[in-house]
Parts: C-alpha cells; sequence; structure tokens
C-alpha cells in the first residue's frame, strides 16, 4: 500500500511517524516534507498548494490514500480535487474545511446552532468596525478573518490598540486577503484546553486532551506564535468536562455542520476555554494542530490508518479507539528572532545523541545541506518527551532539547509547568 502525506512541518513529521508504524504501508510519499520527514519517507518536489500536480502524482504513483496535514490545501479544496479524480484522500472538503477558512462562518455556525462561544461581530467595512470599537469593554479580541498561520488573533487592551490592530488587519493587510473582513470579539478568560478529534461527517471521537503555549517567551509573555510547545494530557479538563463537551459543543458543531450540507469528514480541533460561565469555543481548525500532533499521535495506541479509513467510509461508530495511559510534552526550538525576523542555514548538532526510547524529535523547519541537518524556518524541531507522567515527560523533552543546538536556538522553559484549577 503506497500513502502520500501533504505538507512540511512538524505535524505532518509526526503524522508520518505513526503511519510508519502500519506494518500493511509498503511506501510512504510526502510533498514537500523536510529533512526529518525525508528519514521516514520519499520525499516529493511538489508544494502543498500545487494541488493539480498532486492529482497528477498520486495517479501516476497509483497511491492508495492521501492525508492532507496543513490548512492551506483543505481550505482551497484538494479533497474535492481527489475526490473528483476518483482518489481515496483523507480531510473535509472545500465546503467543511470552511469551519477553519472563515473566523465568520465558524462564529455565525455557532450563534445559529447555540455553541456556547464568546459574543462577537463581523465587520467588512473599516470605519463601521472603528465605530463599533468605540462602546466596547477592553480588553478585546480582534481576528482576521482567513487563514493567518495562527498569528492573526490580536489581543487589545485599549481602544488605542484595538483601533490598531483593525487598521493593521484591514488597511496595511498584514495577513493578506485573510484581513479582507475581521471578527471583533469579546475578551474571555480562563485556562485553553485542544481537544481535537475524529469525524466520519455524522460521528465524533474526540482524542486526549492537550494544552498549547502559543506565546513566544516564558510565562506567556511576547508574541503569538504557530505554537511554542505542548503538553498532554490537560492538567484540569476532567473525563465530567468531556461528557458535556460532548452533549453541548463536540455533537452539535458536528450535527450542525451535516444540516448546512457541509458534512465534515476528517480531523476537526475544538480550541476551548473554561471560563466562568463553562467551557466556551474560542476556535476551529480543520485539520490536526501543530504541535498538538506531537503530543497526541505518541499516546494513540490504535492504528491511525485504521481510524482514517474508518472515518472516510463512515464507520467510525464501529471503532473503539484506545490511548496508551501516560503522558507526553513536545518542547519547540526554535530560530531566534522567531515569529518576526530570523536567520537559517545554521546546522543543527545533538540530534545522534537523543535518548530514543523517552524522546522522539519531529522536524518542522529543517533541509539536508552537504549531509548534515540545517535550520530552514522559524520552528525548527519539535522535542517530544514521553513518560509515565507530565513531571517525567517534561524532565526527558528538556533533557533532550539541552543535547540538540544550533546557533541562536531559542525555546520557552515552562512547557507543560501551567496548573489550573
Amino acid at each position: 500500500m503506497k500513502v502520500l502525506v501533504v505538507g512540511n512541518g512538524g505535524r505532518e513529521h509526526a503524522i508520518v511517524w505513526k503511519l510508519k508504524q502500519n506494518k500493511n504501508i509498503d511506501e510512504i510519499f510526502c510533498a514537500a516534507g523536510n529533512a526529518g520527514i525525508g528519514q521516514d519517507a520519499t520525499l516529493v518536489p511538489i508544494k502543498p498548494m500545487e494541488i493539480d500536480k498532486l492529482v497528477e502524482f498520486a495517479k501516476e504513483n497509483k497511491i492508495d490514500l492521501t492525508v492532507v496535514g496543513m490548512d492551506d490545501p483543505l481550505v482551497a479544496g484538494i479533497v474535492d480535487a481527489f475526490s473528483d479524480a476518483g482518489l481515496r484522500v483523507f480531510g473535509p472538503k472545500k465546503n467543511a474545511a470552511i469551519i477553519e477558512g472563515s473566523k465568520a462562518f465558524s462564529k455565525d455556525l455557532m450563534k445559529k446552532y447555540n455553541i456556547p462561544t464568546a459574543k462577537y461581530e463581523t465587520f467588512s467595512d473599516y470605519e463601521e468596525a472603528l465605530k463599533y470599537l468605540e462602546n466596547q469593554e477592553m480588553p478585546i479580541v480582534v481576528k482576521a478573518d482567513g487563514l493567518a498561520l495562527g498569528k492573526g488573533v490580536l489581543i487589545c487592551n485599549t481602544l488605542e490598540e484595538a483601533k490598531d490592530a483593525v487598521n493593521e488587519i484591514m488597511v496595511d493587510k498584514k495577513f493578506g486577503e485573510s484581513g479582507s473582513k475581521v471578527v471583533i470579539e469579546e475578551f474571555l478568560q480562563g485556562p485553553e484546553v485542544s481537544i481535537l478529534s475524529f469525524c466520519d461527517g455524522k460521528t465524533v471521537v474526540p482524542m486526549v486532551s492537550a494544552q498549547d503555549h502559543k506565546r513566544a517567551y516564558d510565562n506567556d509573555e511576547g508574541l503569538n506564535t504557530g505554537g511554542m510547545g505542548t503538553f498532554s494530557p490537560s492538567v484540569f479538563y476532567t473525563e465530567e468536562m468531556n461528557k458535556v463537551c460532548m452533549e453541548t459543543i463536540f455533537k452539535p458543531t458536528v450535527e450542525a455542520m451535516a444540516k448546512e450540507g457541509r458534512p465534515f469528514v476528517g480531523i476537526l480541533y475544538f480550541g476551548l476555554m473554561y471560563t466562568k460561565d463553562g467551557m466556551k469555543v474560542i476556535e476551529y481548525n480543520a485539520r490536526f494542530g501543530d504541535p498538538e500532533t506531537q503530543v497526541i499521535l505518541p499516546r494513540l495506541k490504535t492504528d491511525l490508518l485504521d481510524i482514517f479509513n474508518a472515518c472516510i467510509d463512515g464507520t467510525l461508530d464501529k471503532m473503539n479507539i484506545e490511548w496508551y495511559d501516560n503522558a507526553a510534552v513536545c518542547v519547540v526550538l526554535a530560530s531566534g528572532g522567531y515569529p518576526l525576523s530570523y536567520e537559517k542555514g545554521f546546522e543543527i548538532t545533538g540530534l545522534s545523541d537523543i535518548n530514543e526510547e523517552n524522546t522522539i524529535v519531529f522536524h518542522a523547519g529543517t533541509v539536508l545541506k552537504d549531509g548534515k541537518f540545517v535550520t530552514n524556518g522559524g520552528r525548527v524541531l519539535g522535542v517530544t518527551g514521553i513518560g509515565k507522567d507530565i513531571e517525567e515527560a517534561i524532565e526527558n523533552a528538556y533533557t533532550s532539547a539541552k543535547i540538540i543546538n544550533f546557533d541562536k536556538k531559542h525555546f520557552r522553559n515552562d512547557i507543560g509547568r501551567k496548573k489550573y484549577l
């Protein structure tokens, strides 16, 4: 059996790593991948947004299943293109991926179906957005409507900051066409948790919980990033909370998408916040989260390919998905200066000295140069430690994170140390 994974980052490396454990898969390809993925799969020099070329590659190479890791091609309709060509593919179609592709759509969906979320208004007119801000309490959250690499959410403490945020998004086009509309919503407070789920259009099965660290520096300071690290399980998300979320958020969302004629097949990511008024949805993603995937898939006992097939075939309700009773912590090693400007091309050392019994290193921004791994992005590596509990996983992750080196290496020192409730 041949599998193609579409994407370049640490999330895709984790997907490839997990699929490689299935003995029925003869070969895994990845487009376009990175240097680390190249150790586990055959790299294909086609960019994830070159959808026609990917369809042609899958046809010519008789690919049995394509797994789409990234948001951009999903929102652009890659699943539709593969399906129309008679190719088997895992992921939501374009009309379902809009749940991530448009924040305005997802907020309107939640309002229509009474799914708990922050109060909000949507604007496509710059002056109207500024006028609305005049009468709002601060802090407030300003979001670019479309995809923005996880950076299009701005938390504003003053009216001046909020107006500047609207200007950056709508006038300066800091996030390109993603900022044609803005969503302005109330600022909620409380601990956040990421619940990824498998979906087949009618059944939703939540995965184990994870918590992300978005800010660049310790103690949640600095700019928002694509994620500086994660841990699983969450320290506060209980089984009772999961039951409540299943009835008020998870099932209602999947049922709402089906009622709208947009059945969701793939990975539906729920970004949740536990507020004084209970659990609320902060955001949806239409794919595996990055770097949440790097702590969730190492804890998955059931074969990943079997789950993908059940989702595609609509038989997820017949599966018993099992998890290891352990913990995982991922520390992201980033280039100094990330998420703003940073240098590339530094040699990475220490990778061969890692204890592979308790640590997995997932590559994100790396390339091979003269037989050596070198940095090639903002987030370079995700160092995932496994342990019997969070404390042991933290110890294993940081032991390895300190062994690996490259010039201007930056990482947070407090991943997994959040204590809530």
